[in-house]
């Protein structure tokens, strides 16, 4: 069965952003932001309550340190400071789930670092050292650097797919600076060909071949809740 992960936890201060709240019954993994990009202690704490009361298993969503871009910015890091980086914020997020009486289920890199990591093996080797330390999957695109670092490094790797974000014809992702409103029927028909036929539709209406166990879905379009429900149906019916 393919499951259904979210990027979830990305409200700050007095901030709010997404509708965890809608979202959280629909969904397998919540993927937490643990501060970089978005997120701040007490998000943190309460998303991690809200995923396991519902009884979800729950990840780091580390990003680069770039709150003001939504960690959709390139920045350029040495392999060691995006080790340290992402070691930084897992282990925050590993402490609020100790705190629970849980354990951390994955990492699924934010935003850009996403499709950095994805074009370039020493960026993928930078972030599978930092999952390694702790053991858990890293979440990822199958047949890009992502899984070709966790191989290496002896790190689990959990192909991913994407529900709400365009591809290129070459597969990359095109990572948009903020979310418009998802076409839930656009997307409903997006997921039940890539789970039936193991391909998806590029930006330029080329086919493009796709892997993956899990689908991934964002909190921050502004019909968020909606596209939990309808992805969940899909799934469960495909």
């Amino acid at each position: 069965m393919v499951s259904l992960n979210c990027d979830m936890g990305e409200s700050y201060g007095y901030w709010r952003l997404g509708d965890d709240r809608g979202i959280i019954p629909y969904i397998d993994y919540a993927n937490i932001a643990c501060g970089f990009h978005a997120g701040d202690p007490l998000t943190m704490q309460r998303s991690v309550r809200l995923a396991l009361s519902h009884g979800k298993f729950v990840g780091a969503h580390p990003s680069l340190p770039d709150r003001e871009g939504f960690g959709r910015r390139e920045m350029h890091l040495s392999s060691d400071e995006l080790t340290a980086a992402f070691i930084y914020q897992i282990g925050s997020l590993q402490g609020f789930l100790t705190a629970e009486g849980a354990a951390l289920s994955h990492v699924k890199p934010h935003g850009t670092i996403y499709g950095m990591a994805a074009r370039d093996m020493e960026t993928a080797l930078a972030i599978a050292r930092a999952v390694k330390v702790f053991d858990v999957p890293l979440f990822g695109m199958a047949g890009t650097f992502h899984q070709e670092a966790a191989n290496a490094l002896g790190v689990s790797f959990i192909p991913e797919f994407f529900a709400d974000i365009p591809y290129a014809r070459n597969g990359a992702l095109v990572i948009p600076r903020q979310h418009s409103k998802v076409d839930l029927e656009k997307a409903a028909a997006r997921v039940r060909r890539a789970i039936r036929e193991g391909i998806v539709e590029a930006n330029d209406g080329s086919l493009v071949k796709v892997e993956f166990e899990t689908i991934c879905m964002h909190s921050d379009p502004p019909n968020a809740s909606d596209v939990a429900v309808r992805l969940r149906a899909v799934i469960d019916d495909t």
